[in-house]
């Protein structure tokens, strides 16, 4: 019988609540230790803006991108003191960096100091060129490639993120997105504003790079210990110089998220454990790899959650 292999999986902005990490934090002496170390470096108290809000200041990708990658290594922290060890880490777009932690790519301080640094230049960057990210449901990638080709090149546009095969992200001013919408309609599809300060992913935040590569230039990228798929390659790379390079890309470039799910199943992973707030990627995984193909998918964010997926993974 084939021994089933796991992937950890951590989410990106637009999983962030109220009271993330809370019980973690409460229970465990590390948790609270991690999230003082992200307090003192992003010179914020994520702390009580994860457990108090308001949700307006916890969504400004400056607030956001420390807070949410702090409580995903919180809750990461937890499972692998549980002694879970997976073949394979992939994180959704500012996920990433969570991954690169794990894997043993960039340490702790490093990811934290990255993620804070990357948070204010997409802050600036969304103040330079405001605009938004929609989800379009129903419309198949190419589907959407079609419409967006009507627009001129100036509209600047883009595919964001391919989320499952008939979830799909754009990114682009806020005129263009309403304007986008009708056509959408008009093809059977529905479209959903997201609750995000920045057009991530999209050339409105191209400008965030030559500075971000200064800022990463100071940091040591090691090979990973365990393989990463990455979001803009939906591949694995060892070379922390390559790393460094499709770092520097991933602001700007498109996640590749239905490609990396179907790979790793088509490397044998059976088990996913979606490590962190809510359960956006829980949600894709039904619709990528439904309970007919074999896999099965947990979520961990609190001790409770942990306790299930443990069972689950022993009982199989």
């Amino acid at each position: 019988m084939q021994e089933s292999k796991i992937a950890v999986l951590f989410p990106g902005q637009g999983s962030q609540f109220i009271g993330m990490g809370k019980e973690f934090m409460e229970s465990d002496q590390e948790a609270g230790m991690l999230m003082d170390l992200a307090d003192s470096i992003s010179s914020v108290s994520l702390r009580k803006l994860c457990l108090e809000g308001p949700m307006e200041e916890l969504t400004k990708a400056v607030y956001l991108q420390p807070a949410l990658t702090a409580v995903n290594l919180i809750c990461w922290q937890a499972v692998k003191k549980a002694g879970i060890q997976p073949e394979y880490f992939a994180g959704h777009s500012l996920g990433e960096y969570s991954a690169l932690c794990a894997s043993g790519i960039l340490g702790v301080e490093d990811t934290l100091k990255l993620v804070t640094e990357r948070g204010k230049l997409s802050e600036r960057e969304g103040q330079r060129n405001p605009g938004g990210m929609q989800a379009i449901l129903g419309l198949t990638l190419e589907e959407v490639e079609g419409i967006l080709a009507t627009f001129p090149e100036n509209s600047k546009v883009t595919i964001a993120n391919h989320n499952c095969e008939k979830q799909i992200v754009v990114s682009g001013y806020h005129e263009i997105l309403a304007a986008l919408e009708g056509l959408v309609s008009e093809k059977g599809g529905k479209a959903i504003t997201l609750n995000v300060s920045v057009a991530n992913h999209s050339p409105l935040v191209a400008g965030a790079i030559p500075d971000f590569e200064k800022i990463m230039a100071e940091i040591s990228f090691n090979p990973p210990q365990t393989p990463v798929l990455f979001n803009v390659t939906a591949a694995e790379e060892n070379e922390p110089a390559a790393i460094r390079a499709i770092m520097s890309r991933h602001i700007a470039s498109r996640v590749r998220w239905f490609e990396i799910i179907n790979s790793l199943v088509d490397k044998g992973v059976t088990h996913f454990i979606e490590v962190g707030p809510k359960k956006v990627l829980s949600g894709l995984m039904k619709k990528i790899a439904p309970k007919s193909s074999g896999c099965r998918t947990y979520q961990v964010n609190s001790p409770e959650s942990l306790a299930k997926c443990l069972e689950g993974l022993n009982g199989n």
